[in-house]
Order: C-alpha cells, then structure tokens, then sequence
C-alpha cells in the first residue's frame, strides 16, 4: 500500500473509514483524479493547497479575505470522524487539487443534516471536480444516516450554484443579505442517476478521445534495433502517416530510424498527448514520473511482464494502475498490441501490426495481444474498413465499456465488434450496450470460459456460458462463437442495411446451391421462398434482373444470391451486374460469389478514398455461413425496432421496513441464512407472501398446528434438521389427519436437541418453478427462473438476466427456459396465470435491487396455477459487504 499522501485508489489515512470510499474519478477532459478521505498527514499539502488559491478562489469559498490557515482550523479541516465530519481530497501525484467536506448539524431537524462545502484549486477549475467531490461526499452521508444537504453559497459565486442545479437534485432556494441557502435532499432519484450516467458517459468518452486522437506522440523506448518492440511501433507510426509530431525517446542515440530522438519525455519541447511505452516492465516508474511532469493524458504500455507473466506480475501491474492514475492519465495495456485510428484527420498506427485493415465504419476491441494480429491481418484481408482499433493486452484499466462509450458518439464509427475473454463489469456492460445498441449494432465473441489464461482470468470475473448469453442477449449484442463469424456479421452489418423481416429470397444460377442456401437460412430461423433458379448460362442481365425483381417483391425481406460462373466465362460482367442490382436498395443481399469471403474487388462500391463503402455486397464461402449473419443481423433488427422497456416498480412495497430489518439482523456483521420466519417477514415487505406455516416441536404442537392451518397441511422437516439428515432435504408429506401428522413428524423428526417440524397450509397444485437471485461480484445480481424439477436441474434449464428487470425483460424470463410451455397449457392442460409469475419476479427484482445486502434468495418450489402463484419455501442469505458494481458514485474500478 502506498502512503495516503500519495494519492492512488489503494491508499489509506490511519483513521478507519470504508475502503469503497477511495476510488480514482475521471473528469471531464479526460483527465484521471484519485480521491480519497483526508488525513492529519495531509497538512502540509492543505498548506500549499490553500495558498496557491487566488483571492477571488478564497473569497467565493470562506466569504473573506482568509489568506492564511491558522493551526486551529488546520487540525480540524484534517481531523475527521467519518461519520458526522467527513472530508475528501483530490489529488494529482503528490498535489491536493480540491477538498470537500460536509459537516453534520446536529441541531437542525432530526439531526439528519449536514452541511456541504468544497473548493477547487483554480488550475483545475473546470474539470468537473465539484460534482464529483458533491456525488462521492452525498454517497458517504447516505451511509451514515444522512437524508438532506445544506450549502451556503455567496450569491455571485454563479460557478457553485450551477454545481447544484446540474447535479440532479431537487434544490430549494432561500435568500437572504447576499448568501444563498441551499437545501436538498440526497436519495438517488432517477433524474440523479441519469445525471451520473450522462457525465461518466461523457468523461469515458473523452478519455477514449485522448487515447485515440492525440494531437502528438510519444514513443519511449524507441529503439535502433530493427528486431525490438520499440523499433516496429515507431517504423509503423512512420509509416502510417500520423498528422502530428512523432518523438522518439531513446536516451542513447540522437535520432531513431532518421527521427531526431530525445533523452526523456521531459526533455520534448512540445506538449504530448500521447505516450507508447516500449520499456521493460522494471523501468516503467521512472517513464510514469517523466510523463506527469509533461503533462502526458494518456499511455499505451505495449510491454509485457505484468499479469500476463504470473503473480508478481498481477502486483506489479496494480502498481503500474494506480501510478498511472495518480499521475493523471489512463492506460491501455500493459501486453497491449496498441491502438490505431485510420480517420484522414489522425491516420495513427501505434500497434504492433504492420499493416492496417482500410478505413472505414467498424471499432474492433480485442483484449488479447497475442490474437490482435491475426485479427487485424484478417480484416484487411476481408476489406473490412475499421474506423479504430484499441488492443487492451491485459485490460489493467481502459476496458471494452470505455471504448462503448466513445463509440457511441463517434461519427466515424457505425459498428461495433468485440473479442473478450473476461469482463471487467458486466452490469455496466449490459447498461451501456442497452444504449449503444439503439443506434449501433454491437456483435460479440466470448471466449470459452476455458480459453482464458489463469493470469488474464485473474483481471476479470469468469462467467457461465448460459449467463454470458442472457446478457449479450438482454443487452441486444449480437453474439457469435467464433472470429470468422464476428467477421460474417461484420461485412454485412457494416456493408448493407437491417432486414425488416425474415423473409429470404434465394436467387442463383445453381439449383444444388440455392436448395442447401434455402435450407441453411431455414434453418437458422430465416423465412426462405423457392428457390428462383435460373439457367447455368444466364447472361450477366438475366442474373441481374432476378436479384431486381426479388429486392422490390414485397414479399421478400432481404436476398441472398447464390452464383457459379459459368465456364471460360469473364465473371466481371456479372458482378458488375450484381453490384448495380444491389445499389440504393433498402434490403440486404448477400451472396456466394467465387465463394470468396469479406467484400471482394469485383463487388466493392467505392468511396472518392478507394475504399469500400456501404452498397458494397458482402461474399461468404458457403451458405451456412451467409445463413447465419443474415439471421442474426434480422434478430438484431428485431430486438432495435422494439420499444424500450422501463423497470416497473409494484405497488405495496415497503423497503424502508426491509431495510431496517435487514440491518438488525446483520447486526454486529456476520452474514449468514435467515430463519425461515425472517425470510417470511423481508418478502413480505416486497408484497411477497409465502404459504401460511408454522414450526412444531412435538408432536402434538404438530397436529395443533395442523387443525390451526386446516386440512390438508404439508409437513416437512427443517433445514435445521437437514444439516443432522441431508437425505430429509427434499423430502415433503402431505398428510390429512392427525395420526398422519403423529406418523410423519416420527418420521422427519430428527435426532437434535429441539427437533422441528415445518407444517405448512396446503397450497393449491400447479407447476413448481424456482426462482432465484444470487450476487455476482461483477454483476451486482442476476436473477434466474426455470421450472423445478429434477430434469429441469440435469439439463440447466434456467433463463438468467441482469438486476433491475424491465417489465419486458419479466415476462421474456418467464417465458425464456425450454420447459415454459408447460405454463402456457401445453397439450391442453389448464395455463397458469403468467401475469402472476411476472409480478414475482419484478418483486424479487426490486427487493434484490433494494438491498444489495441479500446475497441469495430462493423461491422454490413456487406453484403456479391458474389461479396464481404461491411461494411454498424460500431461503435467503444476507452479507455484510453488498455488491457494489456499477452503483452508487462513478468510479474507474
């Protein structure tokens, strides 16, 4: 751990306080802050703080003059409990940048307000440093007990009271002798949230910017050696283009591949935006240093030796984060291949790869180096124009979110691949992929859970296959199982437009082609019509006027054209004829042309650069694979054209009480399982009620407990009682008397110092459907649903999604596992109330959503009917430290 002074998100005062509290913030520039609780130590640097403030600075902030701090005010602005005195502190390597603090006033109201207050130095006023410091302090008050902020603000001090308005709050106003008074309440409102939203969507982005579109770079570690690292990346900025200065920084020789070199960063003349280090993984300390004193905003560490060499690599590259982040700037890498932009403005190369694919309207992340060339060799052989390239090597801090982010207000890029092998946060994936999604098609490979190496699967969360799938589902992302597929998408995604439906016209001059064409779209979901076949010697005309008529018959959605030339035949004619058919067409055509793959030469439209533009018809080897990318550009299609869904919160909901309940219960901290009455009273609060039932300890408070129900009871014994009989766990009698009762309370009892007996009302019969939550370090919660049963267990029949549902999202759960027919009336059974079930799971959604503190619920059996949904058990497990991923204050992780 490094010293607090220091700043760093791993930094930590001698005073207790939580450690989610540190965290490094972006701000608006792009720029990279670490903020964490003040400290006695801080003294010296409040000092200097205080006095490079100007006069205006310190009048705005105490009303006066207040040009030096006196040791008194010094002791208490650094001394602080916490809880009802808390402070931060921004800091840029070993500077205080800004300071907030609020302070509890405890003889106003019920003593559930505080007072708000923060300065910026003037050298960074403008970042957005004051609602960084106004969401991080509000968090730390809710925390403990705080409802309201106050602010006193001096009336001409426009720049603070801007600071309120836009926070999203519901500021009130007072006004008295030239001091405004400020009031607001600070629970997380869906205005605030979106106001967060809308600011780390913007800072993420511009961060992204400063990587991908510097104005100069810096190369340390250029090297003479035409067989270093060092070498190949300046030879490839060189021969890229770049429209800014390229330095190189070899402190051995003057100049590097005929560049004039310089001896360190420092010693530039000019500003860099950019740094790409090409240092040992040892001497990465000293380029950091060099880089903060020159005002460096971002690196790209292309060297390796970090995570990927084993576990003192994995600490070495904390270190290289964190110090990268107190020095201000963001990081690609470290094992990164690097980063390219191929727009005319930038044309910059800084990768490992000699050659980049042409320009055009597709960003490509890739976490893995080691693959990034062969992906990029491949694309260019496609003709697959990339507008920008971001390798992330081992993914230490700028992740495939980050690059969302910038893409999706990008103009240059129309659509988004991604190869990722762990995630970083899949919460804040799925939220922000929900928005990309809307106006960009995202399509994502995974690898295998498998394929990850231990070093790299250390940087991220392993995920099951079927979740991975909910979510790229959920999101609207276009999942594919392989490069060569995320390619196919691609070319069509990025070369033609949606399908409206799934409608499928097979026009060819091959019958055996354009059969094994019908049956793979067919197969794939797509609608194909008969084949129109036309004869092995049509003219260049003939083809051309059949993909004519199929693209504007009404009754076709989009057209793949199968074509086999014919012999000793010039095929230029034809693909001339099948470039003009296709041009201005508002349905997709793909097409088994020479079975060549990507965009060949004879069917590219070309823009005024010579490169391949959209109107350009995508080739495919074989139809199966021209298949696929049509239906899953049509499912994409599908989930874009539907309304988006908002999350519904039902009506009789009390999560104040559950709160409450859940803290009591937690109390001194242990997590553990709440009884069965507990469990009973928290889903109460979320409108959740289980099937009335008691617990008996004799034999004869069994039979009362049964008469007290109403026959028929069902009996059973107590988790309790499983951890002394595990063979009793599944084990449910349904009894209608009293000697049935006696009989199986001899039966279940079991041998312990209390034995208990679960005696429950009788609910009414339906289908057992389970559903359950459980926490995800990265996701927050995901929440599941299947039926129950021991087939449904052995084949995984279980739909997933990610916290909080959409009231869509509820009933696409329900209806999700393969087995949900069954609730629908299958095979003339009776259907049962899915509207039921739908409520269920948005309550459970809300109460898990509420309280990160549960960690698993299960409802199961629940027996749905037709008459509604009855939850006849459920289990639920509460934790100390909740989940904190993608909630609360913005933060990089």
């Amino acid at each position: 751990m490094t010293d607090p002074a220091t700043g760093g998100a791993d930094a930590e005062p001698r005073a207790p306080f939580p450690k989610h509290w540190l965290a490094d913030v972006l701000l608006t520039d792009g720029g990279v802050a670490a903020l964490r609780p003040i400290s006695p130590d801080d003294a010296d640097r409040l000092i200097a703080f205080h006095a490079k403030l100007s006069e205006r600075t310190r009048y705005l902030r105490y009303f006066g003059p207040y040009p030096t701090m006196s040791q008194r005010d010094l002791k208490r602005f650094t001394t602080v409990d916490h809880k009802d005195r808390v402070a931060f502190v921004a800091v840029l390597g070993d500077e205080i940048i800004a300071v907030g603090r609020y302070e509890r006033l405890i003889d106003v109201g019920d003593g559930r307000s505080a007072e708000v207050a923060f300065v910026v130095a003037d050298a960074h006023q403008g970042r957005g440093l004051g609602p960084i410091l106004l969401e991080h302090l509000a968090a730390a008050a809710a925390e403990n007990g705080l409802t309201m902020f106050v602010a006193e603000v001096l009336a001409e001090n426009r720049n603070m009271v801007t600071v309120f308005r836009e926070a999203g709050y519901q500021v009130s106003r007072t006004y008295e002798g030239g001091v405004l008074r400020l009031e607001f309440a600070i629970d997380p409102t869906e205005t605030l949230v979106a106001v967060r939203n809308s600011r780390e969507r913007a800072t993420e982005a511009r961060s992204v910017r400063n990587l991908l579109s510097p104005q100069s770079v810096a190369l340390i570690g250029a090297s003479t050696d035409a067989a270093k690292v060092g070498n190949a990346v300046l030879r490839n900025l060189l021969g890229a283009g770049f429209t800014g200065p390229v330095y190189p920084v070899n402190a051995e020789n003057r100049s590097v591949r005929g560049v004039r070199a310089y001896p360190t960063v420092h010693d530039i003349p000019d500003d860099v935006d950019l740094a790409v280090v090409a240092v040992p993984a040892e001497a990465i300390d000293a380029v950091l240093d060099d880089c903060l004193a020159k005002g460096v905003k971002a690196l790209v560490v292309v060297s390796g030796g970090f995570s990927d060499a084993g576990p003192d690599g994995r600490q070495s590259e904390r270190r290289l984060v964190h110090a990268a982040r107190a020095h201000g700037m963001r990081l690609v890498g470290p094992n990164a291949l690097g980063v390219a932009n191929t727009s005319a403005a930038v044309r910059l190369n800084a990768t490992l790869a000699p050659e980049l694919p042409p320009p055009g309207r597709v960003g490509f992340f890739c976490q893995s180096g080691a693959l990034g060339i062969a992906i990029l060799d491949e694309a260019a052989r496609r003709q697959l124009g990339l507008s920008t390239f971001v390798s992330a090597g081992n993914r230490a801090d700028v992740s495939g979110n980050d690059l969302l982010q910038y893409w999706d207000s990008d103009p240059e890029t129309e659509v988004v691949l991604l190869y990722l092998e762990s995630f970083g946060n899949p919460r804040k994936f799925s939220r922000i992929a929900r928005r990309v999604g809307r106006n960009k098609p995202i399509v994502a490979v995974k690898s295998g859970r498998h394929a990850v190496p231990e070093a790299l699967a250390a940087n991220g969360v392993e995920i099951d296959d079927s979740v991975v799938s909910a979510l790229f589902e959920q999101a609207g992302v276009v999942q594919v199982g392989s490069i060569a597929q995320l390619f196919d998408c691609a070319v069509l995604l990025g070369y033609q437009p949606l399908p409206a439906g799934p409608r499928v016209a097979v026009v060819g001059n091959s019958s055996a082609l354009g059969v094994l064409a019908a049956g793979a779209a067919r197969s794939e979901g797509l609608e194909p019509a008969k084949p129109v076949d036309l004869p092995a010697q049509s003219t260049p005309a003939q083809f051309a006027g059949a993909v004519s008529a199929a693209l504007e018959s009404a009754e076709v959605d989009a057209v793949f054209a199968v074509f086999v030339p014919p012999v000793s035949v010039d095929v230029e004619p034809y693909a001339k004829a099948l470039r003009d058919a296709a041009r201005d067409t508002s349905k997709p055509i793909v097409t088994t042309f020479l079975a060549a793959e990507g965009i060949p030469d004879v069917l590219a439209v070309r823009g005024e650069d010579g490169h391949p533009i959209r109107g350009s018809v995508p080739s495919y080897p074989g139809p199966e694979r021209a298949a696929l990318a049509l239906s899953r550009a049509w499912r994409y299609a599908q989930w874009r054209s539907r309304p988006a869904s908002k999350v519904v919160r039902p009506s009789g909901i009390d999560s104040d009480r559950a709160e409450a309940l859940v803290q009591s219960w937690l109390g001194a901290g242990e997590g553990r399982w709440l009884t069965d009455f507990e469990a009973s009273e928290l889903l109460a609060c979320y409108g959740l009620r289980v099937v009335d039932f008691t617990l008996a300890r004799s034999e004869d408070e069994a039979v009362d407990a049964a008469e007290a129900l109403g026959y028929p009871v069902a009996v059973k014994a107590t988790r309790e009682g499983w951890r002394h009989r595990p063979d009793l766990s599944g084990v449910r009698l349904d009894v209608s008397t009293p000697d049935a009762v006696r009989d199986a309370y001899r039966a279940l009892a079991v041998a312990s110092a209390e034995p208990l007996l679960h005696v429950q009302k009788m609910a009414n019969k339906g289908i057992g459907c389970v559903v359950r939550v459980q926490d995800d370090p990265s996701f927050g919660s995901l929440i599941s649903f299947g039926l129950a049963g021991v087939i449904s267990d052995l084949l995984g029949d279980r739909a997933y999604r990610v916290l909080p549902l959409t009231e869509d999202e509820a009933t696409e759960l329900i209806d999700a596992p393969k087995a949900a027919p069954l609730l629908s009336g299958y095979r003339n059974a009776e259907p049962v109330d899915k509207g039921a079930l739908v409520d269920l799971v948005q309550r459970v959604s809300a109460l898990a959503d509420d309280l990160p503190e549960v960690r698993e619920l299960v409802c199961e059996p629940v027996l749905a009917s037709a008459i509604g949904a009855a939850i006849t058990d459920t289990r639920v497990r509460i934790g100390p430290e909740p989940s904190r991923a993608d909630l609360g204050p913005r933060r990089l992780r």
